[in-house]
C-alpha cells in the first residue's frame, strides 16, 4: 500500500496508519491509497462546529466501499480496556485500517500500548518511505520496567534533555514552571554558559567577552538535576541515553537540543593556525576579541570574510563581522586601504529576498566585493593564503588561491556525531521532528529545538525563544493524553549589524515570510535595534528565556 505523499497519515505499521481529524472531502483519498477500514477515535462534538459528524463520515466511507467503526475516547482515558476493545475491533475489520482523533495521538496510543500490538509490531521498523515512520510499539509498562533495569542513574527522569545550551535550560525552565513536580534531568558537560550572539559584538568593539559567559551550576534551572557528561548515543527504543562515561540515563520524554558542531576539520590548516597568523573567528568565545584586534591593526591590505555552505547558526552572523570591521576602518579613515572580500559558499546575499536590497546599500558603501559560489577549504596560516573552491555557471570547480592580512572564517557546521549516528536523525544527521509541532516522526515521546532539530528555520537564538513555548506546551499535552495544539511558525530574528549603531532587524518564519514584531518597516536600519541588540536581548536571554519567563513568545495555536 502506497500513502499519497501529501498526506499526514502516520504509518505504524502495514496495518494499521493514524491522523488527526479527516473530514467527508478526505474520504475518496483514504480509499485511494488503499485503506479498507476507518476508525473514528474522537467523540463527536469535541471540535467544536468544525468537527463532521461520525454519521457524516460514516455514511461517506459507506459509499467509498470502506468499513467505519465509532470508538470514542476521550482526551486522557487510553486505558487498558479501551486498548483491549481497540485491538478487538482492529482483528474484525478488513485491513489496513486508518484510525483518528483530533490529532492521532490517542489513535497511536490505542494501538501501541498494548501487548497484542507489540506481539504484532515487533519494534515497530518498517521500510521508509516518504510518509512512514518507525514506531516503538511495546507495551509502556514493559518498556518502562526493562527502562529502569537498564539505567543506572537513579531509576530514570519523567523528561531528559540532551544539551544545557539556550534550547536546554529554556525549555527545562518552561516545563518546570508549568510542572514543577517533573524530574527532569539536564545532559551538559561544559561547565560554561555562553551567549553566544554577542560574539559579533564583540568582535567588533561592543561588546564585553566576559559578559557572555556565566558559569553553567548558576544558570540551570532551580528543581533541574544536571549531569555534569556528554551524551554519547540513544537507544530510544528502549528510552535511555547513553553518556561517553559509560552510564545511561533512562527517560520517560526526551528533548533532543546538544546544538550544531563546529567542523573544522573540512577546512584543511584551519585549525592549525586559528588565533594567529590575522586568522580568526568570531564562532569561537576566544576568538571573538582576537577580530577585534585584528580590525584595529590592519590600516592597508586584503582582508577576507567567509560563509561556508548551509545550515550554519545565525546565518547572518559572517556579513555582519564583515560590516562591523568596514564600519570601523571607514570611521578611522583607512577604508580605502583595503580591500574587502566575502566569499560565500551560496548564490545569494541573504535568504529572504526583502532585505538584500538594504543589505547591497551597505555593501556598496563598504566597497566590498561579493564572490558567490566560493567555498574556504583550505587555509596556509603563516603564508596567509586562503584556498578556496569556486563553482562557475556551468557547475565546474576549479580551486582559487587568494593571499589575505586578515581572514574571518565562518566553520563548516554539522549535526553532533552521537545524534547523526542514532535512531532520530534524518540524513543530514538531524533531530527529524515534524516541523510545526516539534516532536520526532519517530518516536512519539521524543521532542527537539535549537540547531539540532530538523526544522527548516533559521538556527538562531529568537527561533529558540519560540521553540521552547512549543516543546513545553506539545510535550505536556502528549505526557497527558491531550491534542498537540502549539505549533510553530517557523519564526527566526537575524540583527543584522550594518554599522556601529544601526542594526536592520530580519524577522521571519518559514518560507522567508516576514513576521516583524513591531509596526515599524523592517528593512530599514535603526538606532533603536541597535539599542536592543545590545542592551535589551541579554536581558530577554539570561533574565527571560532561561528562567521560563516567556516574554513576547507564545505559541500559536492550531485551528
Amino acid at each position: 500500500m502506497s500513502v499519497a505523499p501529501e498526506t499526514k497519515w502516520k504509518e505504524l505499521d502495514k496495518k494499521i496508519a493514524v491522523t488527526g481529524q479527516i473530514s467527508v472531502d478526505d474520504i475518496a483519498g483514504i480509499a485511494a491509497a488503499g485503506y479498507k477500514s476507518i476508525i473514528c477515535n474522537r467523540p463527536d462534538g469535541e471540535g467544536g462546529e468544525s468537527q463532521p459528524a461520525s454519521a457524516a463520515l460514516e455514511s461517506a466511507a459507506k459509499a467509498a466501499g470502506l468499513q467505519f467503526a465509532y470508538m470514542p475516547v476521550e482526551i486522557g482515558q487510553v486505558s487498558d480496556d479501551k486498548c483491549s476493545a481497540f485491538h478487538q475491533l482492529m482483528q474484525t475489520l478488513p485491513g489496513p485500517v486508518l484510525a483518528f482523533c483530533g490529532s492521532g495521538n490517542r489513535a497511536q496510543a490505542l494501538y501501541t500500548h498494548d501487548t497484542g500490538a507489540a506481539a504484532s509490531a515487533g519494534t515497530g521498523t518498517q521500510e521508509k518511505g516518504e510518509n512512514s515512520a518507525e514506531v516503538y510499539c511495546e507495551p509502556v509498562d514493559k518498556r518502562e520496567a526493562e527502562t529502569v533495569a537498564a539505567c543506572n542513574w537513579d531509576n530514570m527522569f519523567d523528561v531528559v534533555v540532551v544539551g544545557g545550551g539556550s534550547g536546554g535550560l529554556g525549555v527545562t525552565a518552561s516545563l518546570l514552571r508549568r510542572r514543577s513536580s517533573l524530574r527532569i534531568a539536564v545532559i551538559e558537560p561544559s561547565e560554561k554558559h555562553y551567549y553566544q550572539p554577542a560574539w559579533t559584538l564583540v568582535g567588533g568593539g561592543a561588546y564585553a567577552i566576559d559578559q557572555t559567559a556565566r558559569n553553567t551550576a548558576d544558570v540551570i534551572p532551580p528543581g533541574a538535576e544536571w549531569i555534569k557528561a556528554a551524551a554519547s548515543g540513544f537507544s530510544p527504543e528502549k528510552n535511555l541515553v547513553h553518556l561517553a562515561d559509560g552510564r545511561s540515563i533512562g527517560y520517560r520524554q526526551l528533548v533532543v537540543c546538544p546544538g550544531i558542531r563546529l567542523a573544522w576539520e573540512k577546512i584543511e590548516g584551519a585549525h592549525e593556525t586559528l588565533g594567529k597568523n590575522g586568522v580568526t573567528s568570531n564562532y569561537l568565545f576566544d576568538l571573538a576579541p582576537y577580530t577585534w584586534s585584528l580590525v584595529q591593526q590592519l590600516k592597508s591590505g586584503k582582508a577576507l570574510f567567509t560563509q561556508p555552505p548551509m545550515p550554519i547558526k545565525c546565518a547572518g552572523a559572517p556579513q555582519k563581522a564583515m560590516y562591523l570591521s568596514c564600519d570601523y576602518w571607514q570611521r578611522q579613515g583607512v577604508l580605502d586601504k583595503i580591500e574587502v572580500e566575502f566569499d560565500l559558499a551560496g548564490a545569494v546575499l541573504f535568504g529572504v529576498p526583502e532585505f538584500v536590497p538594504p543589505l547591497m546599500k551597505y555593501v556598496d558603501k563598504y566597497h566590498a566585493s561579493l564572490v558567490f559560489n566560493s567555498d574556504l577549504v583550505k587555509v596556509n596560516g603563516p603564508e596567509k593564503v586562503a584556498t578556496f573552491e569556486v563553482k562557475n555557471e556551468a557547475g565546474e570547480v576549479t580551486r582559487v588561491d587568494k593571499s589575505f592580512d586578515m581572514l574571518h572564517i565562518t566553520p563548516p557546521q554539522v549535526a553532533p556525531d552521537f545524534l547523526r549516528n542514532s535512531a532520530l536523525a534524518n540524513a543530514a544527521g538531524f533531530c527529524e521532528v515534524d516541523p510545526k509541532t516539534l516532536q520526532s516522526t519517530c518516536f512519539s515521546n521524543v521532542f527537539s529545538l535549537g540547531d539540532a532539530c530538523s526544522a527548516p528555520n533559521s538556527k538562531t537564538a529568537a527561533a529558540v525563544r519560540k521553540q521552547v513555548v512549543i516543546v513545553a506546551e506539545n510535550l505536556l499535552a502528549a505526557k497527558e493524553g491531550r491534542e498537540m495544539r502549539a505549533v510553530y511558525d517557523g519564526y527566526g530574528a537575524c540583527p543584522l549589524t550594518v554599522e556601529n549603531g544601526k542594526v536592520v532587524l530580519a524577522e521571519f518564519g518559514y518560507g522567508g515570510k516576514l513576521l516583524p514584531t513591531f509596526p515599524l518597516s523592517p528593512v530599514i536600519p535603526r538606532k533603536l535595534y541597535w539599542w536592543m541588540k545590545v542592551n535589551l536581548f541579554p536581558w530577554v536571554y539570561w533574565d527571560c528565556l532561561l528562567k521560563g519567563r516567556e516574554w513576547l513568545a507564545g505559541s500559536t495555536e492550531s485551528k
